[in-house]
């Protein structure tokens, strides 16, 4: 999926309002924080996860793993905070980012 700059700016607008719903800890991307990102983003299409510490280069393999693994396209990263991105063919307008800050 390829993404225009203006959308990338939108989805990075709407991830500045966000919280962190999944932080990942000294023990890296483990199955079950795979399946908390998958749940969190079927949800919310849109989620902001909290990065363990570490170089530039760790957070990035740990924001590309997890992407991979959640099958989801990381939109942006700044210091410990990565914003993924997930479609969902049928969103749930209560808790779906994309649709409650369109």
């Amino acid at each position: 999926m390829q993404l225009d700059n203006e959308t990338i700016r939108h989805l990075k607008g709407i991830g500045h309002q966000l919280k962190p719903i999944v932080m990942i800890g000294n023990n890296g991307v483990t199955q079950a924080i795979i399946n908390e990102v998958d749940r969190a983003l079927t949800d919310h299409e849109l989620i902001k996860v909290k990065l363990p510490a570490g170089s530039k280069h760790d957070r990035d393999v740990v924001s590309s793993e997890l992407a991979a693994a959640a099958n989801a396209y990381v939109i942006h990263t700044i210091g410990r905070m990565a914003l993924l991105l997930r479609r969902n063919p049928n969103p749930n307008p209560k808790l779906s980012n994309l649709v409650r800050y369109q």
